[in-house]
């Protein structure tokens, strides 16, 4: 008997996990794959805060805390080096003031670098892109083919986290002490509540939710660039497009007033906006652009990447960095979101579903997870 049973081992469930097991409570963490191979590891690695807004700035600014106390301990691969918005217009760098403007409120940490600084800082910029640019110190990357992994067996050994990969849920009900879980190998599980974080999956358990839930699946292409000897480039790197993109910037004053470029156009056609970020291996992570479908159709969006897409990303990308950019793989990364932030739905009193996050889920996913237990199971770690 678990208290709590978590199905699907991606930042979401894997961050509920931890803070149930952290309050002292018996948890099974259950992924249906061999290991996870979703968003959590298709994605940059960003932990960035800063380009959210509301509760979920708020949930990004305790996640950072609670990436540094985990690393402390363990190594998550985890690395402090900072965030950067790179702004290439007029209208860019008036957001990039204003968003400064608004964390200084807040007593968030940035800096406002200016044209020189930037390329002091970033000598890889081409010269005649950046106007200025705003800079957090306290921001994060991590590696994303290894956090989750590495989370996952820090949980195990902290925490006496059972987990079980290769365990594919195919029926959840309440009875009469809680909720029980059947595997597809007709394994039985009892605990007292289930929590389901298990992405646009939900529809193999409850198709009927996942047809009023009005969930969204992105799809995301990104480009993985052959290490250039002797380059360093610290931390994550935001640009222009990333400015016009991100909500924080959209809820600053001048935002409905800016104009958009022309040769923006098609790119923002494609939900295209560049960043970049380097792995500890040297590699360089290029992207991304977005293309969506409902979650019931999400097979509309296909498998495969467009060539024509990434040809663009590094159109734009060779107009900011001059390092070359030499192509080893691609990959399209899925993710579910909802207009409503976060779907959470509750089946029953023991039965959650907590999915949609979108791509909020490396920036903000642990401290969202802990202030979700506390709500629904009076959880305090």
């Amino acid at each position: 008997m678990y208290d709590l049973i978590v199905v699907g081992a991606g930042a979401l469930g894997t961050f509920h996990a931890y803070h149930a097991a952290k309050a002292g409570l018996r948890v099974l963490l259950l992924e249906k794959d061999r290991f996870p191979v979703g968003a959590t590891v298709r994605n940059f690695g960003q932990v960035v805060p800063s380009g959210l807004a509301g509760r979920w700035f708020d949930y990004g600014r305790r996640s950072l805390e609670i990436y540094r106390s985990i690393q402390q301990e363990t190594d998550l691969s985890v690395r402090q080096n900072g965030t950067v918005y790179v702004a290439s217009d007029a209208d860019e760098w008036t957001l990039a003031n204003e968003l400064y403007d608004h964390y200084q409120q807040l007593n968030y940490s940035c800096e406002l670098l200016n044209k020189k600084q930037c390329l002091v800082k970033y000598p890889t910029l081409q010269s005649n892109y950046p106007v200025g640019g705003l800079f957090f110190p306290s921001e994060m990357s991590v590696e994303p083919d290894q956090m989750i992994y590495r989370l996952i067996t820090y949980i195990q050994k902290k925490y006496n986290v059972e987990y079980q990969s290769g365990a594919a849920v195919i029926d959840v009900q309440s009875n009469y002490s809680g909720a029980i879980l059947t595997l597809a190998n007709r394994q039985r599980y009892q605990a007292g509540r289930i929590l389901i974080c298990s992405g646009h999956e939900v529809r193999l358990l409850f198709p009927d939710v996942l047809a009023e839930a009005g969930l969204i699946v992105s799809k995301l292409q990104m480009l993985l660039m052959a290490p250039v000897p002797g380059l360093n480039l610290p931390g994550n790197i935001l640009t222009g497009l990333t400015i016009r993109r991100y909500e924080a910037f959209q809820n600053c004053p001048s935002y409905s007033s800016i104009q958009s470029p022309s040769q923006y156009s098609e790119l923002q056609k494609w939900g295209i906006h560049i960043l970049f970020k380097q792995a500890t291996d040297g590699s360089i992570i290029l992207g991304d652009s977005h293309e969506y479908a409902n979650a019931t159709q999400a097979e509309d969006l296909g498998f495969y990447t467009q060539d024509f897409i990434n040809d663009l990303m590094l159109a734009e990308a060779r107009r900011i960095v001059t390092f070359p950019l030499v192509t080893k793989k691609t990959w399209a990364g899925f993710y579910s979101q909802t207009k409503a932030e976060i779907f959470e739905h509750d089946v029953d009193e023991n039965i959650r579903i907590v999915t949609g996050i979108g791509g909020k889920g490396m920036s903000s996913g642990a401290g969202y997870a802990e202030q979700s237990l506390r709500e629904w199971m009076n959880v305090v770690g």
